[in-house]
């Protein structure tokens, strides 16, 4: 039987609570069966990421792989099918899939992300490059991101008048004017939606592959926007934050081939929403305390940073 890594089930306690814990109960028993239908042996300890048990495994015709069971959540229900639509092409290889335990057979890629491997510029043209090889047309029934402005644009709304913040008017008006004007108006392209350094990994079939996508339909500067905001404490690190934030912006609009200001404005619609999610809720890497402070206010920086132009 599967041993549950000890941190994956107190985090998934934490977040989810008694369903957290009863999901728990069960997975060693959904892993068990999941091994004997798709003809598997385990090869190695089970990992995890942040909703997700990953169980090294091996069969006779792919070899290694790996097998995912992420707890069920909306969130997670539309992954196997962008890995579908791909077909590998910049993302790892979709074997099998059980929608009904969120679970996946995956072509296993090594355990470097980009994150551990690469910095600056090059970790930032990586993702650009892949950002623009998982542009693909979208297949029905994904999630669109025009469906979700009217949401988003009356939840900023709310979130600016109810809590206690230091933003400025003139940055919660620019996350709203981008909703209202680049939200509504979306291609059906194919996008990560979560893509940060720690979701690409080092391969052997192609030197990087994307793993954990949300799969969302609409524009692929959607994507170098949440990148930005990811690479947000690193930048900081550079004693510049306004004039890496600038660079780091047109490294990845030239190796995605978009425009970069749709990139900015993504990306300061994203720091508004993280600002005023994080005196919501916290943040994963931090729920409260002086991390807490300092993710937060790092997010108002950015947001007022990406206000100007770049």
């Amino acid at each position: 039987m599967i041993e549950v890594p000890e941190a994956f089930a107190r985090t998934t306690i934490e977040r989810e609570g008694r369903p957290g814990a009863d999901w728990l109960a069960g997975l060693p028993g959904i892993v068990e069966e999941l091994l004997g239908r798709w003809a598997c042996v385990p090869d190695g300890e089970a990992m995890h990421g942040g909703v997700g048990l990953i169980v090294p495994v091996r069969r006779p015709v792919e070899g290694a792989a790996v097998m995912k069971v992420s707890f069920p959540h909306p969130g997670n229900v539309h992954e196997p099918d962008a890995f579908t639509a791909w077909g590998g092409r910049g993302a790892v290889l979709l074997y099998e899939r059980d929608d009904a335990h969120f679970a996946m057979l995956l072509e296993r890629a090594r355990p470097s992300t980009l994150a551990e491997a690469e910095e600056g510029d090059e970790l930032v043209r990586v993702a650009g490059r892949l950002s623009r090889r998982l542009a693909v047309p979208a297949p029905p029934g994904l999630p669109r991101l025009r469906e979700r402005a009217d949401a988003w644009e009356g939840q900023l709304l709310r979130n600016a008048e109810e809590l206690s913040h230091v933003l400025s008017r003139y940055a919660v008006d620019a996350a709203v004017a981008t909703v209202r004007e680049l939200c509504h108006d979306q291609p059906d392209t194919l996008i990560h939606g979560d893509l940060h350094a720690r979701n690409i990994l080092r391969a052997d079939r192609e030197p990087w592959l994307a793993v954990d996508p949300k799969g969302y339909v609409g524009d692929r500067a959607y994507d170098g926007g949440l990148l930005l905001k990811t690479r947000a404490p690193a930048l900081l690190e550079s004693g510049d934050l306004r004039r890496a934030l600038r660079r780091t912006l047109r490294v990845f609009a030239e190796a995605a081939e978009i425009d970069p200001e749709r990139v900015r404005r993504w990306a300061q619609l994203h720091a508004v929403q993280a600002a005023f999610w994080g005196r919501r809720h916290g943040f994963r890497r931090a729920r409260g305390g002086p991390q807490l402070d300092r993710l937060t206010q790092l997010m108002d920086a950015l947001a007022e940073l990406l206000v100007e132009r770049a």
